[in-house]
């Protein structure tokens, strides 16, 4: 049976896309079977992945909204299977608002692929509102993508209560799979800082991996490409083989 990760931080701009569509790809190169689910309307990791926003087999925005069957929307690419994103997938929240169950919404599109993969990963938008919600219900665990920059562990709180609050009330077996460092810069003795509060703040949570500022992780995306597919050899590309490393031997 597979496992269910949510990629989860309500601040933008801190790896989550990323971290999705690498980590992703790393297990899948690794012979894991595989899929990617974004859950983000801005669908980045759907170009990501090389795929096009809006696919007209389906997206994340049917599923949610019982309209489409999530196995007839998987788009099977060279780096792992897709559920692709599409914009209107942010006007999913306010559909959603008088439907019965509708933390469950996500759950009950994906519950039924669990059992073909060994890995569901799931691409959060960058806030806590109900598409966030709805990843958390359907997730094991969540991984959380922390930058090594100022105000890191700002909004971590309200993300831990929310947590806190699935866990009593809609989800009792969601946890932290893990915290994972990200933009780090070792020329700076600041990151390190950072680094050493994040690991405080969770022990025993934090990956030995650490994803470092890297110029082919950031130019990736706009060929379509993982990191892997783009500079195999780049630093980033060596760090999420770390991180895959370790998921594997955490689950």
């Amino acid at each position: 049976m597979g496992v269910i990760l949510a990629l989860v931080n309500q601040k933008g701009g801190v790896g989550k896309t990323t971290t999705a569509v690498n980590l992703a790809a790393a297990l899948h190169r690794a012979g894991k079977r595989v899929l990617l689910c974004d859950f983000d309307p801005q669908a980045n990791a759907t170009s990501g992945f090389g795929a096009e926003k809006g696919a007209p087999s389906g997206t994340s925005y049917d599923i949610v909204l019982g309209e489409k069957d999530a196995a007839a929307c998987v788009l099977h690419t060279p780096y792992g299977d897709l559920i692709p994103s599409c914009p209107a997938l942010s006007g999913a929240s306010v559909e959603l608002v008088g439907a019965d169950g509708r933390e469950y919404a996500l759950r009950r599109a994906i519950e039924p692929l669990r059992e073909e993969y060994d890995y569901i990963f799931i691409d959060c938008p960058p806030s806590l509102e109900l598409l966030t919600l709805n990843a958390i219900c359907a997730a094991d665990r969540v991984l959380i993508p922390v930058q090594c920059e100022y105000y890191a562990l700002e909004g971590l709180s309200d993300l831990m209560q929310t947590l806190r609050a699935v866990k009593r009330r809609l989800n009792p077996t969601i946890d932290v799979f893990g915290v994972l460092l990200t933009m780090y810069d070792g020329r700076t003795n600041f990151s390190a800082q950072v680094a050493e509060e994040v690991r405080r703040y969770f022990p025993g949570k934090v990956f030995a991996a650490v994803i470092p500022r890297n110029v082919r992780l950031c130019e990736a995306p706009s060929h379509g490409k993982p990191v892997f597919e783009y500079d195999r050899f780049s630093r980033g590309a060596q760090s999420y083989e770390q991180l895959a490393r370790e998921v594997l031997e955490r689950t």
